[in-house]
């Protein structure tokens, strides 16, 4: 493997994982927003080569033969619109759920902070947050 490929261009161009977004390569926008062993991380930072025995989870590992609650809450809020940073959205409030099941709006807020959306002034996305820790719980985060 090329020491010098960065772990989204290694998942949407060797995996096949195109959920995962290249949006400004410079870590600021969260679009390629993927889980390192639990923990939300920006894969254009990330060496390909540094993930050796780490799970990674990216948008495809979600579902399973249906949407996750998580997905669902999304869909039922309204918070997917052109869908370019739900990815790296649905990625970072995995991480808070996993880590807290019943977060507050403002715990919430934070989780996504480094995730930026320019289509939904983020109330919808935070409303889906809470409706999946609220309807779903611990089956939202598979």
């Amino acid at each position: 493997m090329d020491t010098r490929l960065f772990l989204v261009d290694f998942l949407r161009n060797s995996m096949g994982l195109t959920g995962t977004k290249t949006g400004c390569g410079i870590g600021e926008c969260g679009a390629c927003t993927v889980l390192i062993d639990g923990d939300p991380v920006n894969s254009c930072l990330v060496m390909a080569v540094s993930i050796d025995g780490k799970k990674v989870t990216t948008v495809e590992g979600l579902a399973g033969v249906e949407l996750s609650g998580l997905q669902q809450s999304f869909i039922d809020a309204g918070a997917v619109q052109c869908g370019f940073c739900t990815p790296g959205m649905l990625l970072a409030a995995k991480a808070l759920l996993d880590k807290n099941a019943a977060p507050t709006v403002e715990e919430i807020r934070k989780a996504i902070s480094g995730n930026l959306c320019r289509c939904t002034g983020y109330e919808k996305i935070v409303r889906a947050i809470e409706d999946a820790a609220r309807s779903h719980g611990d089956r939202t985060v598979r």
